[in-house]
Order: C-alpha cells, then structure tokens, then sequence
C-alpha cells in the first residue's frame, strides 16, 4: 500500500510539520490608505485547522518584506483574543484562541505605519500555536499567507455632507463594528463595511438630539442634505420604507437584505468602486437609477430608515453594487477639519482647536467640519 500525500502543488519548504495541517489564508489583501497622519493597513487573517485535535494560537507576528525577522507587530494573549472572530461558534465561547478540528478563526488585523517610514511591499505572517493538554503542551510554529500590499493610491472623494460636527461612528478601527461585520452573501464571505462610518451630529452639549428623544426631527443630522461623493452613475435605489422611532430595538420593518439600508442610494464610481448611502428619508431622494450625477449634487436627505437606531448616514464604498454582498474599500477625503473626538465631545471656547487633513479617511469617532455650511 502506498501512502499518498497531496497538499500543493508547490515545493514543500524545508521546514514544513507533516504532522500539523492549518491553512494561513489573507482573502483581501490591503490597500494602504492615510488617517490620523500615519499609514493604516487594515485586512484579514483566516487561520483553519486541518488537524482532529485542537489547536491552540498563542501569538501572531506580522513581518515585513526585509531579511529581517523583527516583527513588524505581534499580538497575544488577552490583545489576541479580542482581536479574533469564530464564524459560527457560540458568542459566549472561553477563549476564542482554541480551535478545534475543522474549525476557523479569523484574526482582524490592522497595522499603523508611522508617516516617516516606509510601508512594506509585502507582509509575512508567523503564528504560535500549543496543541495537547497542559501537562503535555507541544508548540508548533508557521509562517505563511505571504502577501503583496496592493499598490496604487485609494480613491479620492468629497463630502459627502456638509458643515461640522459629524462624528464618524462606528469609523473605520479595529474595534469598530463595521470592521467586524463579515456576512456571507450569495456564498461568499465579506466585509463590505471594512472601512463604513456612521455619521451622526453633535450638538453643543455633546448629545445628537435636543428635546423628545423618540422624535426624529429631535436630531440635529435628521433632514440634512446627503451630497454625491463623485462624478458618478447612480447604480439603483431603495425607497419607500416607512422611518424608524428612535431607539435599539424600533424597527418599522423586519430587517432583510432588502431593507437592512432602509432607503438608499449607490452611485457607480467606475472601475468597480460603488458608493452606498443608508438609512435616507422616505421620499426624500432625488435621483434614479441611471442618471448622472456630479459630485456636491444633492442625492437625498439624511433619515432613519432600516437597520437604524437613530438618524444618521452610513456610508462606505465596496467592490460591487451589493450593499452588503461587497468587499469594503479604502478611500479618501479631498479635505476635512478634525474637530475633536469622541461621543459626547464638545467645543471648547470661542475659537477652538481644529486640524485640517487633506487625503485621508477619518477614523473611529473622529468629530469633522466639511466644507460648507450646515
């Protein structure tokens, strides 16, 4: 009898354990886009476990594209855990770091590269695992899922609103819960809201409402006019669902693909990036599908329609005209102002502090001033 062991095609590195099977797999490698003045690399790092026995991680490094094994960053212990996801496995699971036979975890990675340094051209990775029982631990080490970072410059936009004091909720950050919404759509898993954000708007005292809470007009951002990010095509458009009343759990419909956006808009970019604006007014918007818009062009009013705790806009560019069904894509703001940061913020004195960016995407709970009054 002989034994056939057909792993790859590919020559089988000197190293290589034929007794410890786990696949290392990037799905979408990342574009390099700028924010808070660095250079931020944001993808995914699918880890299956091809062994009968669990596996245990214990440590992820990410090395550079030099000789040199320095990590570029590691992760481990609690850091680790907080960073993993375990597609179907209970929410309440001891520690996501175990993974059983056939079993997945991906790990959400997100690296910051300082403005004075240079960003790799590729990414290695090297994991820590310990299988066995604690009296009788073995560790296994692995390196793979060698990646190209993409070249080329992300897209550029305008605002896609106007005036200040919008807060990028729920922004582009590794702990945001956009960053972690992978869904499969049509068999195929991804993470269309990689780099979304929810723009909703403050007021003086730092609330984004003032008087009765369970009204829509109540909200400072409700009615604002939603503006075309770009010369552009409109792709399609959702209308006719009824607003939500303010609050987690009020929803005026059940929440499908079909009306996970309420009323929106998608407008074409070309080259297989689309824009997708949610949670619009009924009746509001201004556009159909076909017609060409020019960026500034008003597509619609700001509302509370679908998936939608309050008023706000989420937007976010993915890959395909798929609101959900898309991978999330990286760009960037001509020209913005940051405010300040954080729920709650407020301004402070007559003539506060603000710093001006050009060509970079706000992050996680960044407070901006577009250009143009409110």
């Amino acid at each position: 009898m002989v034994l056939a062991i057909a792993i790859c095609l590919a020559p089988l590195p000197a190293h290589a354990q034929l007794d410890f099977f786990v696949e290392l797999h990037v799905p979408t490698p990342p574009t390099p886009v700028k924010g808070d003045g660095k250079t931020q690399l944001a993808y995914e790092l699918h880890v299956t476990n091809f062994n009968q026995a669990e596996a245990m991680i214990e440590k992820v490094e990410v090395l550079g594209d030099s000789g040199n094994d320095t990590p570029l960053s590691q992760t481990e212990g609690n850091d680790l855990s907080g960073r993993l996801a375990r597609p179907g496995a209970p929410r309440d699971i001891p520690d996501r770091r175990r993974i059983g036979g056939g079993l997945r975890a991906v790990v959400f990675m997100w690296l910051t590269v300082d403005a004075d340094r240079k960003v790799p051209e590729t990414l290695r990775h090297r994991l820590t695992f310990t299988t066995g029982a604690d009296s009788n631990k073995t560790e296994r080490r692995l390196e793979g899922a060698l990646i190209r970072v993409r070249s080329g410059a992300p897209l550029v936009i305008g605002p896609p609103l106007r005036g200040g004091e919008w807060l990028a909720g729920n922004g582009p950050g590794n702990i945001s819960g956009h960053r972690r919404a992978l869904v499969p759509i049509g068999g195929r898993a991804c993470i269309a809201q990689r780099f979304a954000i929810d723009w909703v708007q403050l007021r003086e005292d730092g609330k984004t409402w003032a008087g009765d809470q369970l009204k829509n007009a109540s909200y400072r951002a409700y009615g604002a006019e939603v503006l075309s990010v770009a010369d552009a095509t409109v792709a399609s458009i959702k209308d006719g669902i009824p607003e939500n009343i303010p609050g987690p759990a009020s929803r005026t419909v059940p929440i499908t693909l079909e009306t996970v956006g309420g009323n929106y808009v998608v407008l074409d970019l070309g080259n297989e990036r689309f824009a997708f604006y949610a949670h619009l007014q009924p009746g509001s918007i201004r556009v159909k599908p076909g017609d060409r818009v020019r960026r500034g062009q008003v597509l619609g009013l700001l509302g509370n329609s679908g998936n939608s705790t309050e008023p706000h806009l989420h937007f976010h560019v993915g890959d395909s005209n798929s609101p959900l069904g898309s991978e999330g894509l990286p760009y960037v703001l001509e020209a913005f102002e940051v405010q300040g940061k954080g729920w709650g913020w407020k301004p402070t004195g007559a003539n506060p502090t603000v710093e001006k960016r050009r060509m970079e995407i706000p992050l996680q709970n960044a407070v901006v001033r577009f250009p143009g009054a409110n």
